[in-house]
């Protein structure tokens, strides 16, 4: 369930009322009047299941709720209710499959904005994997990959494909496009810096590295892991189900790619450094792919569960 808390002005609150009390799967409905002092107007409250809040919040916005006051969504963790229960099962669908469009535009909004946060935490993410690279590790490359926010942007992308929204579709491909090549640079920088104090060498570098030469290695088996990541990376967003995102994380070598193409150009290894480009490409073009196709799947097949239940 879902609860929202919205501020209406006092001569749209009877369609307000009248719409969500018109919703299969919502609930609880409260009206005060003229509690909201900026903007002013009634406060309405309401809980609804997730596979009625999309078309409820669709509604809210023709009404012009978001324009005039406000409208505000929380998860509810827990509720103990006999009428939130009879909202469930009135509602269309199951709530795993439904996707709240407003709050998934919202979460890759924030996630995919180039900030200065975003900016370190992939840089670091990619020092990590460089580090893994030298030491032949998998679990600093494991460790690299969980760091790593580029997740987020590529959310963003294919959410502002289906939504049609170029903001969304040009900050996110902002984010990936500036985000990826600063860190990289800094990775360089910090590989120098390392060899100064002797900590990388180029015998090092050359040596054999059984547990991460794939990471430049790429093939259609590449694209096939994040294609099938991308899928598994939407579907947790839109469900709501954030601990599949560890694992997408751990399955796709974009920041040790990035990573070993820093250390790759800093001791002059071409061949690496175009190996590890392509295999960041192909990562990144598989998730958005993938991603795009799984959102476009389930706006048709919620479309069409929606008209089933008309």
């Amino acid at each position: 369930m879902l609860h929202l808390r919205m501020i209406v002005p006092s001569d749209r609150t009877e369609e307000v009322a009248t719409l969500v009390s018109a919703t299969l799967g919502a609930t609880h409905l409260t009206v005060v009047r003229g509690a909201a002092y900026d903007p002013l107007g009634d406060v309405l409250t309401c809980d609804v299941a997730r596979e009625s809040a999309d078309g409820l919040l669709s509604g809210l916005r023709e009404l012009g709720v978001a324009d005039t006051g406000s409208i505000a969504v929380e998860n509810i963790d827990v509720s103990m209710s006999r009428s939130a229960e009879q909202a469930r099962q009135e509602a269309p669908g199951e709530g795993a499959d439904a996707v709240v469009w407003e709050k998934l535009v919202e979460e890759t909004h924030e996630e995919s904005t180039l900030t200065v946060t975003y900016l370190a935490f992939l840089t670091v993410a990619t020092m990590l994997a460089a580090y893994g690279v030298m030491l032949d590790s998998s679990i600093l490359i494991v460790g690299a990959m969980v760091v790593g926010p580029e997740f987020g942007p590529l959310a963003g992308v294919c959410t502002g494909l289906v939504r049609h929204d170029r903001g969304l579709l040009g900050r996110s491909v902002v984010a990936l496009a500036v985000g990826f090549p600063v860190a990289m640079l800094l990775a360089g920088v910090f590989s120098d810096v390392m060899d100064s104090l002797g900590l990388f060498t180029q015998a090092r570098f050359d040596a054999p590295h059984p547990a991460t030469q794939f990471i430049w290695q790429p093939s259609w088996d590449s694209f096939v892991v994040a294609f099938l990541a991308g899928i598994a990376g939407i579907l947790s967003l839109t469900s709501s189900k954030s601990g599949a995102l560890v694992g997408v994380a751990i399955s796709v070598t974009t920041v040790p790619a990035a990573a070993n193409a820093a250390l790759a150009f800093s001791y002059g290894q071409w061949h690496e450094v175009w190996g590890s480009v392509l295999q960041l490409v192909i990562n990144l073009g598989g998730i958005a792919l993938a991603g795009t196709l799984t959102l476009l799947a389930q706006k048709r097949l919620w479309a069409r569960q929606r008209r089933l239940t008309v």
